[in-house]
């Protein structure tokens, strides 16, 4: 199901993402970011339900049930636009997979 405004919220929302870097890329790359199909964890089919719960909200302040393969599609979001993550959502994220069997990551870069 897309979000409310007709299309799929992206794995890292807007608002993170400005906060994480993206407010000194040009209105292209944002758009490029807000529009990413090149990589099938950067947009994500959910409820409406689910994208209100979620929000702007960092993985230090939100987790789904399903934690080892949200961290890991958020992980790959951020490094392959290059996004930074505050110490907070470093540490939810390092928390989370040391719980995690999954397997390796890998990530083609965007920018």
């Amino acid at each position: 199901m897309v979000g409310s405004r007709g299309r799929a919220p992206t794995m890292v929302p807007l608002v993170e993402a400005w906060d994480s870097g993206a407010s000194s890329w040009s209105a292209r790359e944002r758009q490029d970011y807000a529009n990413d199909l090149g990589d099938d964890r950067s947009l994500v089919a959910v409820t409406d339900r689910f994208n209100q719960a979620k929000a702007d909200q960092d993985p230090a302040e939100w987790m789904p049930s399903a934690t080892c393969r949200y961290i890991a599609d958020w992980a790959t979001v951020k490094t392959r636009w290059g996004l930074t993550a505050d110490p907070a959502e470093h540490a939810a994220l390092q928390k989370t997979a040391a719980r995690c069997d999954g397997p390796e990551i890998t990530v083609e870069l965007a920018r």
